[in-house]
């Protein structure tokens, strides 16, 4: 199945019938919720990549005995040993390890931009390993929303540009994208910063951009790496109280991590050495809020930093 990539995207950020009181959040009106994230719609059939139907019951991500290996003979490295896992529609999951223990490999894998050498992978039901360039670039845009931790923005590009910009690779119209775009960025508490281009932004603004920005496609997935790496701790802090939020609405979210604190945010913790998973520890159930949601009080406002 070869469409083209710039079919429109027809799933809207907060439905079609989004209206004050119902957890929807509007910049342009200034009406929300305290807690305006809604959760993503429920998936339907695709017709974007092939692979059947989704069903609300299938995990997010399935992956299976999967091995990737880089280089030949003497220069071969095994950066996964057969990892198994089974991420839920909801859950929060956090992957652990140290330098060279395969979680930047496996992080890579779960959002397409890498395959595996052998092994399964199924992302929403869809098995990615079947999936040609066009195919994979279209899941990237549609069923992943990525968050890194430096930004990634475009240097001379308005926070309300770098957040239409998935869209547009979607084939959004432009007054869809804008509406889009204001929704995600009230989300993140910057309705007020929609003309500020990166320089203008201090480290938290921008990271919260970004997370704007992987938002406004209603991905299936949130797919962070480090994303408070680069944030000082007043920022880190309304970084992860957003996640926070966005799971209790019901968002599947994978961060990659070395920081114990970051980790203690997810509902899972996943832990890797040399390829392989060496811990799998529950911290919430799937179907509950994160362990530390609710620990700061609703009120309280985002920073500017």
């Amino acid at each position: 199945m070869n469409e083209p990539l710039n079919e429109p995207l027809n799933e809207p950020l907060n439905g079609p019938t989004a209206r004050p009181g119902d957890g929807a959040y509007s910049a342009g009106n200034g009406w929300t919720t305290a807690v305006p994230f809604d959760p993503p719609p429920a998936d339907g059939p695709r017709d974007d990549v092939p692979g059947g139907e989704a069903s609300g019951a299938e995990p997010v991500l399935l992956i299976r005995d999967v091995r990737k290996i880089y280089g030949e003979g003497e220069a071969t490295v095994h950066a996964l040993r057969g990892v198994s896992l089974t991420v839920e529609r909801g859950d929060y999951v956090a992957i652990m390890g140290a330098s060279g223990s395969g979680k930047s490999t496996l992080m890579n894998i779960i959002g397409c931009l890498d395959i595996p050498t052998t092994g399964t992978y199924l992302l929403g039901g869809t098995d990615v390993g079947v999936l040609d360039d066009v195919q994979l670039a279209r899941v990237r845009n549609r069923r992943i929303g990525f968050i890194f931790q430096s930004f990634n923005l475009i240097p001379r590009m308005s926070a309300l540009a770098n957040v239409e910009l998935p869209l547009a690779y979607g084939g959004v119209r432009a007054a869809e994208r804008r509406r889009r775009a204001l929704v995600a960025l009230g989300l993140v508490g910057l309705a007020d910063r929609v003309g500020h281009q990166p320089n203008e932004l201090s480290g938290g603004q921008q990271q919260r951009v970004a997370v704007a920005r992987a938002l406004v496609t209603s991905p299936t997935l949130l797919l962070a790496d480090e994303p408070t790496g680069a944030l000082d701790s007043t920022s880190t802090r309304d970084v992860l109280a957003i996640f926070d939020r966005l799971s209790v609405s019901g968002r599947t979210i994978v961060v990659i991590t070395h920081e114990d604190d970051v980790a203690a945010h997810a509902k899972r913790v996943i832990r890797l050495m040399d390829g392989q998973i060496v811990e799998d520890r529950r911290q919430a159930p799937v179907d509950e809020p994160p362990p530390l949601a609710g620990l700061r009080p609703p009120t309280e406002a985002v920073s500017d930093r």
